[in-house]
């Protein structure tokens, strides 16, 4: 069996049986083949920032490294954490740390000294509790002010507001600032036209607001923007770094409705039929646990199986209406595209990694987890 990334029956595996059902299964030369996409599309690696919350695993963030990607985000600790283990020069906590987790980003500091690390800020009080931490414990954090550009999700609205909390944060002592944080997450326009100029309408703001700030003698290094379905109109801007995360592994959500972008799929779930209840009618052993499923259906599209109809979902059990059924049999496999790749990775702890036809290793998961050992 061909390896090629490209081949036509790439998820096909020769050892399946060898497989505990459901499982996780990455495809090492696809997620390679997509960084180097990445990468071709950037212009330069240096101007990649992609997001771990994807994939989760060390093994994905030393590919990124060795193809010259140096700086990442993360959403947690424990990915921020896996990051700096795996070799980042430069992680973003793409997050305000409160509670705990001020003091586990502070020892994360300390205790990966050859990794710079940098948080998001968007509130002066909680802002004012990070530097006080950080003056005694004896070391620096960068920061970035987060920007609202229309999610409406975290950030600070585009106004003279944010050059004032700007100032204030740069004032506070063991705080160094980075730079500026405007993820556009909510445009995901199939229309690459419209999702392009929506894009445009969401950046201008944030750009006007960058410039204002360095007329004010302000440090801004730093601009970091994109979601994937963002990246390619963001990586046409010189000034800036992009931070796309799903275009790693892709998934079915972004292939069906994003088809201006070229990227692979390199993750799916393997999963196999455990009942015949009815006629027309299959059930398989995919259920919450094992894809996620905060989308209404079809969370899961079957590589070998794509005219299947999804009608019923619980924890275990996952039910399908399709024509040829009765060609299947209790114990098949069958190959699915999640709908949304980041939280099903989250639901495993480790993946199994398909070289050449066959499964041959295992990679753990353990950002899953939201405590390693800082």
């Amino acid at each position: 069996m061909s390896s090629s990334p490209l081949n036509g029956n790439w998820f096909a595996v020769e050892n399946a049986c060898e497989i505990e059902s459901p499982a996780l299964l990455l495809y090492p030369d696809r997620i390679q083949e997509n960084i180097r996409r990445m990468v071709k599309i950037a212009g330069d690696p240096s101007r990649l920032r992609p997001h771990a919350k994807t994939h989760k695993l060390a093994p994905v963030a030393a590919l990124q490294i060795a193809a010259g990607i140096r700086k990442f985000k993360a959403a947690t600790i424990a990915e921020a954490e896996t990051l700096a283990r795996a070799g980042a020069a430069d992680v973003l906590l793409a997050y305000q740390p409160v509670g705990p987790n001020v003091r586990r980003l502070l020892e994360l500091i300390r205790a990966f000294p050859q990794t710079e690390f940098a948080c998001l800020l968007d509130d002066l009080g909680a802002a004012r509790i990070l530097s006080e931490a950080a003056v005694s414990a004896g070391v620096e954090v960068g920061f970035f002010l987060d920007l609202d550009c229309g999610q409406h999700r975290t950030g600070v609205p585009l106004n003279n507001g944010a050059v004032e909390l700007y100032q204030e944060l740069c004032r506070l002592p063991g705080l160094q600032p980075r730079g500026l944080h405007a993820y556009d997450g909510h445009i995901h326009t199939p229309d690459p036209d419209l999702r392009k100029q929506e894009c445009d309408a969401a950046f201008t703001p944030v750009a006007a607001l960058r410039d204002l700030m360095r007329a004010k003698q302000l440090s801004v290094p730093t601009l970091i923007t994109s979601g994937t379905p963002t990246f390619p109109f963001h990586a046409r801007r010189p000034e800036v770094e992009c931070s796309p995360g799903t275009c790693v592994l892709w998934d079915w959500s972004y292939s069906s409705t994003l088809r201006d972008l070229d990227f692979l799929h390199a993750a799916l779930v393997l999963t196999r039929v455990v009942s015949k209840p009815a006629p027309g009618r299959l059930c398989l052993d995919l259920g919450h646990k094992a894809v996620a499923s905060e989308n209404p259906q079809p969370r899961v599209h079957f590589l070998n199986a794509p005219n299947a109809c999804l009608v019923a979902h619980s924890e275990e059990h996952l039910v399908v209406e399709i024509e040829t059924a009765s060609d299947w049999q209790v114990g098949d496999v069958w190959y699915g595209v999640p709908w949304h790749v980041c939280p099903t990775v989250a639901l495993y702890a480790q993946a199994v990694v398909i070289q050449n036809g066959r499964a041959d290793a295992y990679w753990r998961i353990e950002a899953r987890e939201r405590h390693l050992q800082y």
